[in-house]
């Protein structure tokens, strides 16, 4: 049996973008709740204990980061990489246990309704336009090639819409003096929240049942493994997430006439690599024709 190991690793180090991060959304949930419970602004307040689960979620993304950079053991032979996909999973439900949240209190809003003052929320939600999308650009680059890091970016990206909606509904208040506004902004709060979170949470959830991520074709991966010069046939393909960053490759080609499996190996490294972002292969060899490989002297 043949092994190829190719390790990215991401030349950022994020933690001291995740300790700005947190520390400027945590100085904005002690302005926005102080405001909110001052005011009686369900708005204020269903958006400031959003952005108080997006500093949980922040704090989840950097321990999954931190530890996705341990080195591997004989205990864990992969690293903790895998920590990183559970960080965007607890993420996607606590981004959810949010959403409940907002609705429940909105609803109950909306069948008793209470002042709410117009200009101090579309001013303290203004500051959070800012602050959120201060911290979602933050995470832009990262977020291109982590989930764990897209899961950080969608939660900064959705806080600033939601805190422009706010914005709105704080001045359409202060203009028309319509209660209603502000818990039917909390609704459509949580409506933009479910949605920005549903994609994250599938995609978790497939990564943590170890599917092959999103962005590889198995059958594109199948069809290229099939076409290369002196593969006979192939068969036992998988390909699952290591982390948020890393994918891992297990197959077995029938290579009937083949004699220097080094160079072979070196370039089918390579070229998965670079085709389809596969960091990690092991490739078992068999001389013998057919699918399987029961017979020990067929088997590299």
């Amino acid at each position: 049996m043949a092994h190829n190991h190719s390790h990215h690793q991401t030349t950022v180090n994020y933690g001291r973008v995740f300790a700005i991060g947190i520390g400027l959304n945590l100085a904005y949930v002690a302005v926005e709740a102080g405001f909110g419970f001052w005011n009686g602004s369900l708005a204020l307040l269903s958006d400031a204990g959003h952005n108080l689960s997006d500093v949980v979620g922040l704090l989840l993304a950097w321990g999954g980061h931190a530890l996705s950079r341990f080195t591997p053991t004989t205990r864990h032979t992969y690293g903790w990489g895998g920590s990183t996909i559970l960080a965007a999973l607890f993420n996607a439900l606590i981004l959810l246990a949010a959403v409940g949240a907002i609705v429940l209190e909105a609803v109950q809003r909306l069948i008793t309704p209470a002042p709410v003052g117009g200009p101090t929320i579309a001013v303290v939600a203004l500051v959070g336009v800012v602050v959120n999308t201060v911290t979602a650009l933050l995470f832009v680059a990262g977020s291109k090639h982590d989930l764990n890091l897209r899961g950080a970016l969608l939660h900064m990206a959705a806080d600033a819409a939601v805190s422009l909606g706010v914005v709105i509904a704080g001045l359409a208040i202060w203009y028309t003096g319509a209660q209603w506004i502000d818990p039917v902004t909390s609704l459509l709060v949580a409506a933009v929240v479910f949605f920005a979170t549903w994609g994250l949470l599938k995609e978790s959830v497939n990564l943590s049942i170890q599917a092959v991520p999103q962005g590889i074709d198995p059958v594109e991966v199948a069809r290229f493994l099939a076409q290369v010069d002196g593969v006979a046939s192939i068969h036992d393909l998988h390909i699952w997430a290591m982390s948020t960053t890393q994918n891992a490759l297990t197959v077995h080609l029938v290579t009937p006439d083949l004699e220097r499996t080094d160079p072979f190996l070196h370039q089918l490294k390579h070229d998965l690599h670079d085709r389809f972002g596969i960091d990690h292969m092991t490739v078992q060899i068999e001389h013998g024709v057919g699918p399987g490989c029961d017979q020990a002297e067929a088997c590299l």
